[in-house]
């Protein structure tokens, strides 16, 4: 069984990530600023406490958390936060709000991470069609989908660093999934694929993908471009 750490668990994605590793009888620690929704799972292998990655003092805690295991076998980056504005009507605030979360957060929770993982470990991380070159664009979303391309590059230049070493480092581009998240951004617009049907598909990859993938991108996403 693996040592899971997922960030962004209190809905969605991250949510039924949870659910799903727990169910395999996984340990799982899940991060997110709501822990109700995880404690009123009241599964024994699941651990949970308040954490903000914006919040330099909550990284803190999980160091702290970290001695009670030996290793750290998979972590996913899945927290995100969207802004759904026009760029003349977005405020540097906003923009930056936006990169705390999705870049320096991916950031400062991998480096957080990295000491307890060895040669056999996966950084998985979430990123968006949005964020990929050449992809559809959408107005709007200059903040989040400049901040997911940000973390694609993020993950290939880590993955050199620690190519002799280890982990593994790898980046999913989702296409749209119904989560609140999206609801909350585009409202009454429906996604094609559920929340479980993609944590269903990055559970599997995050225990698996390491084998063959390494520093790669993968868009997951059934429509074009």
């Amino acid at each position: 069984m693996a040592n899971i750490i997922i960030t962004g668990t209190s809905r969605g994605i991250g949510f039924e990530l949870v659910k799903l590793f727990a169910q395999e009888g996984h340990e799982v620690l899940a991060l997110s600023r709501n822990v109700e929704p995880v404690k009123g799972l009241g599964l024994s292998n699941v651990h949970c406490f308040p954490f903000d990655l914006g919040n330099p003092n909550d990284f803190e805690k999980v160091k702290e958390f970290l001695q009670q295991w030996n290793a750290v076998d998979v972590l996913i980056n899945n927290a995100g936060s969207l802004l759904n504005k026009r760029f003349m009507e977005t405020t540097s605030e906003e923009f930056e709000s936006v990169y705390k979360v999705n870049v320096f957060g991916v950031a400062e929770m991998t480096k957080t991470i990295l000491p307890a993982m060895g040669k056999e470990g996966h950084v998985v991380t979430i990123s968006s069609m949005g964020g990929v070159q050449g992809s559809m664009k959408f107005p709007g979303l200059s903040a989040y989908s400049s901040s997911k391309g940000a973390v694609i590059t993020l993950t290939e230049l880590l993955a050199e660093e620690y190519k002799e070493t280890g982990p593994s480092f790898n980046v999913l581009a989702l296409g749209a999934v119904q989560t609140e998240m999206l609801e909350e951004a585009f409202p009454g617009y429906k996604a094609p694929v559920t929340a479980l049907g993609m944590a269903a598909y990055i559970k599997d990859f995050a225990l698996t993908g390491q084998k063959l993938y390494n520093g790669k991108l993968l868009q997951v996403s059934n429509s074009t471009p």
